[in-house]
């Protein structure tokens, strides 16, 4: 698998649901990539430390550069840092990205999993 679908994103609330999502995937061999519904917005949350596993500096990279370059920055200037910019974290092997609704969380993580479901872009 090399990407998902935005409806396949799987969406969670509690710890009970994350500590149950991260286990099925590490035992599928996937990297983690989920939705938390949290109490002020929407994080799409991606994790390859279970696989032993980091994307390349350069897939950071450019994770990073598409991802700010699809939000609009609210003031129209440009943002602070890099991680206001991007919505979060976006690291090699972890990145917790805001968005403001569901809808938007999952078309930013079904972009996200081409980057993180693509082994070509790992260490």
């Amino acid at each position: 698998m090399t990407d998902i679908e935005p409806s396949n994103v799987p969406v969670y609330e509690t710890d009970a649901e994350r500590q149950m999502l991260w286990e099925r995937n590490a035992g599928d061999g996937q990297p983690v990539l989920a939705i938390r519904n949290a109490r002020r917005g929407w994080i799409v949350r991606y994790d390859l430390s279970h696989l032993d596993a980091e994307l390349r500096p350069e897939a950071v990279q450019r994770l990073r550069d598409q991802v700010g370059d699809r939000r609009p920055y609210p003031t129209g200037a440009d943002p602070i840092s890099q991680a206001e910019g991007v919505g979060g974290e976006a690291g090699p092997i972890s990145g917790d990205l805001h968005e403001s609704s569901e809808r938007a969380a999952r078309e930013l993580a079904a972009y996200v999993s081409r980057f993180v479901f693509d082994r070509e872009h790992w260490t």
